[in-house]
């Protein structure tokens, strides 16, 4: 009878462990849609952009809707599709890495990035923690065989690209000149709630979280460092030298007569 009492203990547990991780794939996912589109609602964005602009679109919202239906999948309890389909992550990972890379380059020539982020700060700390993303992704998949571990540290992943849609929510002119750094700092929020779900449901915070989150935070600290340091702004400097960047002041400011 205790063997039994356990046995559907642990089901329940693992349904209830199913279902927080597929409501947390929905929220994020939420947020990255929800900034994008209010932007594009108030006339602030357009698809009338280069090339670039829509391949990077086009690529990284194709993973957004990976790491949804991967949840649904494993949610409904169809785990051979759930395992084919994953394996598109082997190819989406690297494309990501590469045109998230290259699309930072182009933002930064032509427009030196938006203006209530520090230049330097943009450019560099946005392509490192896009490759913390997928270092933790790719573990996240070595990883696969042991769910506690491959979940998680998936969220961990998951939770650096809502940076974009978050920071596309909030009011970033008014938070200069710690913009970057606010926004960065409520992407930490996702698996902090994992840390908590794990405390309530488990009694113990999962270590998946603790090296996911702490690899995030340590990838952040050293890009900041690196952007603001004098190396890193020459970088800067040489990437957007003889480009429509480089006019625009290295430090945040806001455009004459700007207004919310």
């Amino acid at each position: 009878m205790a063997t039994i009492a356990t046995s559907q203990s642990a089901m329940r547990s693992g349904a209830e462990s199913t279902r927080f991780f597929t409501v947390m794939a929905c929220i994020m996912s939420l947020s990255i849609i929800a900034g994008f589109s209010v932007q594009l609602g108030f006339g602030r964005s357009s698809f009338d952009a280069p090339w670039p602009y829509h391949l990077h679109g086009i690529i990284f919202m194709g993973w957004v809707g990976l790491y949804l239906a991967q949840h649904v999948l494993i949610g409904a309890g169809r785990h051979i599709m759930h395992a084919s389909l994953g394996r598109a992550a082997y190819l989406a990972i690297p494309a990501m890495l590469v045109t998230g890379t290259y699309i930072m380059v182009v933002v930064a020539q032509r427009t030196g990035g938006p203006f209530f982020f520090h230049k330097s700060e943009f450019l560099w700390s946005n392509i490192m923690v896009l490759w913390c993303f997928g270092a933790l992704a790719w573990w996240a998949l070595k990883r696969r065989r042991y769910t506690g571990w491959h979940r998680r540290l998936m969220l961990c992943a998951m939770a650096i690209l809502t940076g974009p849609g978050l920071g596309r929510l909030l009011p970033a002119p008014l938070m200069i000149p710690n913009s970057w750094l606010i926004i960065t700092c409520m992407t930490f929020i996702w698996p902090v709630i994992g840390m908590i779900a794990d405390l309530r449901s488990r009694g113990r915070v999962h270590p998946a979280y603790l090296w996911g989150l702490g690899a995030y935070a340590v990838t952040f600290a050293v890009s900041m460092a690196l952007a603001y340091s004098p190396i890193g702004i020459a970088v800067t400097e040489w990437v957007v030298a003889g480009t429509p960047g480089a006019a625009r002041p290295m430090e945040p400011f806001l455009p004459d007569g700007f207004s919310i």
